[in-house]
């Protein structure tokens, strides 16, 4: 049975994604930061016999690697690493704090390269791996009052986009899935780094950003839509790099490639409603 590793895993993505590949052929480790959180994931796996062992795993902390992947490695080598763990937060720039900008980093950014350095090693030798880095429609579209997760989510993706290429000739195939809005608990644990001011002069930018996902939330992807693009992108015999996954990130990952950087950014002028929608509509198919 091949060993299947996934982080962020007490809910949401990470949750359905270590089930369905539980039911799908691999021996899951399940890492997440908070195991107080874990009774749930461990109920789910108990009803259906599955084969997942939850691990304290905190990806932003050396030693709780280190331990963990200690722990994996005695029983075998990791056949799928599935990076999902992410914190998230709606700031404009000017009021985000250095802090918080480097936690989103150190969680979504470095704790991703982290975990790949932890299995590329065995998965070099061995001639054979899959790294699923999961990304976001931020990364494709750098989306204004959410710098510091845009900026994290575009490292991600030129970070695995990069290491796919140079990794390629070694067997080990790297991806991002890159959801839109998905129903998970990611807004409410990021409610801290959420800052609305109606006094604000970025108070247009904030309503904007926030109508972008009131719209997503109408009809959102599921975590077992996200987790089944993974086994999908993983098991398919053609390689595919990107995934996006929600008729949103259809939406946008597709406009974003046919409009230009100053398309986008002139769209933060001093726009009405009515000239803002249209425009959203018009290049990404989406109807705020």
């Amino acid at each position: 049975m091949k060993i299947a590793v996934v982080t962020g895993t007490s809910t949401g993505i990470g949750f359905e994604t270590s089930l369905h590949l539980a039911r799908n052929g691999y021996s899951v480790f399940a890492g997440m930061r908070n195991t107080a959180k874990a009774q749930p994931l461990i109920d789910a796996a108990k009803a259906e016999s599955l084969p997942v062992q939850v691990l304290q795993m905190d990806v932003t902390d050396a030693d709780s690697l280190q331990i963990a992947f200690a722990t994996i490695h005695a029983q075998g080598d990791v056949s799928l690493l599935v990076n999902n763990a992410g914190i998230g937060g709606a700031t404009p720039l000017e009021l985000t704090p250095e802090v918080e900008h480097r936690q989103i980093f150190e969680t979504n950014y470095f704790g991703t390269i982290n975990c790949i350095q932890a299995v590329l090693p065995s998965m070099r030798k061995n001639g054979t791996g899959d790294i699923v880095n999961i990304s976001s429609i931020v990364g494709i579209l750098a989306t204004p009052n959410q710098i510091a997760y845009s900026a994290s989510k575009y490292a991600v993706e030129g970070a695995s986009e990069a290491l796919a290429h140079e990794v390629y000739r070694f067997g080990v195939r790297v991806y991002c899935v890159e959801p839109g809005v998905v129903a998970t608990s990611i807004f409410d644990n990021s409610a801290s780094a959420t800052r609305y001011d109606k006094t604000s002069p970025y108070q247009p930018i904030m309503r904007r950003n926030g109508k972008m996902y009131a719209t997503g939330f109408k009809a959102p992807a599921s975590p077992h839509q996200v987790a089944d693009a993974i086994l999908t992108a993983v098991t398919q015999p053609t390689y595919q790099f990107r995934w996006p996954v929600g008729v949103d990130a259809d939406g946008i990952c597709a406009g974003r490639a046919k409009i230009t950087a100053e398309d986008w950014i002139k769209m933060g002028d001093d726009l009405s409603d009515t000239e803002y929608n249209d425009r959203f509509k018009q290049y990404f198919n989406i109807q705020l």
